[in-house]
């Protein structure tokens, strides 16, 4: 049986490898960390990744594990569910994991110019209604260039064939460098053991059937970004409570 949300959040606030700066303390108590997270927390000079919207960080404990000469950031506002990936990393003894618990449109707020190298988007809330709520919009990949390094790499993996869309024409109103491109990962010969890594929602969505859509991309740091001028379809499907688990919420 799984821990009750208020021993979760105990866990999480005495586990050593968590931060938690959510907006009603952020403004109060500055992040001395920024652009120390490799001197400070990692004790190496190793690439940063971060999973934006890490859930329960299945992604997150996934990469770190494949890749121990890399450090992963899982950042997430809803404690409880991140709590899941947490205490795994934390069990099992990795040195290469952080999560922090913090609203993702301040993210720059926490890293310094150039000191992550990618950025990964599973499964996010495709935000139909409203552009800037997307995480792959102009207004997030202009916070992404404030920390990435000039041409860090950015994933995005989703259910949404709505999000998928939309990236790619924004992708190509940019003229951003496209590495890899799929809207059916599992068939495309492009899901290797990193894309392989299947996140608790990410089960629910094959599970119906859907065909799960993978991009990556580079952000370089020139360049005026635009948003795509195309009407796109919406998904023609309900999700599972997308806006309860977004982990966006957008200040006011």
């Amino acid at each position: 049986m799984s821990k009750g949300k208020l021993q979760k959040f105990a866990d999480m606030a005495r586990y050593p490898h968590v931060f938690e700066y959510p907006y009603s303390v952020v403004d109060d108590v500055p992040f001395a960390m920024r652009g120390r997270w490799r001197e400070e927390f990692f004790h190496n000079a190793n690439p940063v990744v971060l999973e934006l919207g890490c859930g329960r960080g299945e992604y997150t404990v996934g990469l770190a594990e494949m890749f121990p000469e890399k450090n992963f950031i899982g950042v997430d506002i809803k404690g409880a569910r991140m709590w899941t990936g947490a205490t795994d990393s934390l069990q099992r003894g990795m040195t290469n994991v952080a999560f922090l618990r913090t609203n993702i449109e301040i993210i720059d707020r926490f890293f310094a110019p150039g000191e992550v190298q990618e950025v990964w988007l599973t499964f996010s809330d495709p935000q139909m209604k409203k552009a800037t709520k997307r995480l792959t919009s102009t207004y997030f990949l202009e916070r992404y260039r404030r920390f990435l390094t000039d041409g860090g790499l950015v994933h995005v993996k989703t259910d949404s064939n709505f999000l998928y869309t939309y990236t790619r024409l924004l992708i190509e109103a940019n003229h951003l460098p496209v590495e890899v491109m799929t809207d059916d990962l599992y068939h495309s010969g492009q899901a290797d053991e990193i894309l392989s890594i299947r996140t608790y929602y990410e089960q629910q969505w094959l599970a119906r059937g859907i065909n799960i859509k993978y991009i990556r991309f580079r952000l370089p740091q020139e360049g005026t970004l635009v948003e795509p001028d195309v009407e796109i379809p919406l998904d023609d499907y309900r999700s599972y409570n997308r806006s309860k688990r977004s982990g966006l919420q957008v200040s006011k």
